[in-house]
């Protein structure tokens, strides 16, 4: 027990939390939680740190889940797997390749937090897939009062509805039940297209592909589409080699991107000019691996990320206008627009609840200027009905977000009834769910 300055991944959020408390154990996390009640403390639970607003800062006792991080329960049969909340997903990864399994569909990052993936809405891509939040079938919580309780759909139904995607707003996530699959492997085809060309044949790309996704580079017309087609273990791997991994992986994607990014930062004019090598440098290649090796990248060059999630009918329009605006408002963007696809869901707070959607994710090399660029993008999805991302930056607040949520006052009801002091609120909370 300590306290300790933190600071989140993207270096945008930081906290002074009262003290820091690491619980090893869903009777320590317990005891944490009602001690801090006692004190009349809130209390916010923090695992990797890679959201890029404030949903994780503690302004009482910061929870750090790392100590909870360990298998409950694996059944191969069924495909259920129970974990603590604090297992980063590389991890659990790990664990499921062991048992033959895997998650049915993943972001391009591996470095969150079960809980923290889950609590904030992460999802990948492919139009006939859900995020992450989608394949939670149960959950163990510790709440306000330090008392822990199960939720599925048929236990606690209500709470179990809102605290899937739940921005820690309800209580603090011990333990997780995933619904996973047959491991399974990924053929990636990736290669460049004209913007043009690939908004025009948009509908065949996503229909065509189990996961397409693709990236604009600004001041160009330039993209790297992606194609990720689903076949079973029993196929042939052709995964990448040493050489090619590095070459594309580590030095193109990361290193040499890293390069460009910083000296564009000091001569802002050649970024255009830096966005069409990039658009050259990132070729086509091709390769099959285990899924997970395939849906998630290493990333290490550090930014700033602003993601909506648009109706899928949006898109191409939305698209269109941020061509424009980018040249029209005269911003400089050294990093590429990524594009992905959701297929629609059920729960409460999804940000692809009863449509199909269109992920739009704009961001800036954390050394450019981000905010007049953000607050211009964020206009042109607001004005196409987007909902923002829980876990990325954006303006919005509770009384915009109830218009764009059918179960939005059915998740308030409930936070009023597990948390009506509001131990687990903090200042981000406030502004996207009221008081």
């Amino acid at each position: 027990m300590d306290s300790a300055r933190w600071q989140n991944w993207a270096r945008t959020e930081s906290a002074d939390p009262v003290r820091v408390v690491r619980p090893e154990g869903v009777e320590e996390l317990s005891a944490a939680v009602s001690a801090a009640a006692g004190e009349g403390l809130r209390v916010k639970a923090v695992g990797a740190g890679h959201s890029f607003n404030g949903v994780a800062v503690a302004d009482g006792v910061q929870l750090d889940m790392s100590g909870l991080d360990q298998v409950v329960e694996v059944d191969p049969r069924s495909g259920l797997v129970t974990v603590e909340a604090g297992m980063r997903l590389w991890d659990l990864n790990r664990v499921l390749d062991a048992h033959g399994l895997a998650l049915e569909n993943m972001g391009d990052i591996d470095q969150q937090t079960i809980s923290g993936a889950i609590s904030t809405g992460t999802h990948g891509t492919g139009d006939r897939y859900r995020g992450f939040a989608w394949q939670v079938k149960g959950l163990k919580l510790v709440l306000a009062d330090g008392s822990v309780v199960a939720c599925t759909e048929f236990e606690r139904p209500e709470l179990f509805a809102a605290a899937r995607l739940g921005l820690g707003a309800l209580g603090v996530i011990a333990e997780v039940t995933l619904q996973c699959v047959p491991a399974f492997r990924l053929k990636a085809t990736e290669r460049p297209e004209r913007f043009d060309a690939v908004l025009e044949g948009l509908d065949a790309l996503v229909a065509d592909n189990d996961h397409f996704e693709f990236y604009w580079f600004p001041h160009t017309d330039r993209t790297l589409t992606k194609r990720n087609n689903r076949y079973a273990m029993s196929e042939p791997s052709r995964s990448p080699s040493r050489l090619s991994y590095w070459w594309s992986e580590t030095f193109t994607e990361n290193a040499l991107f890293e390069a460009s990014n910083r000296f564009g930062a000091k001569f802002p004019r050649l970024v255009p000019r830096l966005n069409r090598i990039a658009g050259r440098v990132w070729s086509a290649r091709s390769y099959t691996d285990v899924s997970h090796r395939v849906f998630a990248s290493p990333r290490s060059v550090r930014f700033r990320e602003m993601e909506y999630a648009l109706p899928r009918e949006a898109l191409p329009e939305a698209l269109r206008e941020l061509r424009a605006l980018v040249d029209r408002e005269g911003h400089t963007v050294s990093f590429p627009v990524e594009v992905r696809f959701a297929a629609a869901d059920d729960i409460w707070l999804s940000t692809a609840q009863g449509r199909r959607t269109a992920y739009v994710a704009v961001h800036q090399f954390h050394r450019h200027e981000h905010e007049r660029y953000f607050a211009d993008c964020e206009k042109v999805f607001a004005d196409a009905d987007g909902r923002p991302h829980w876990g990325k930056m954006h303006s919005a607040t509770a009384e915009q977000l109830t218009k764009r949520y059918k179960h939005f006052e059915d998740f308030r009801r409930v936070r009023d009834e597990v948390d009506p002091e509001r131990r687990f609120a903090n200042a981000y909370l406030e502004r996207v769910l009221g008081p």
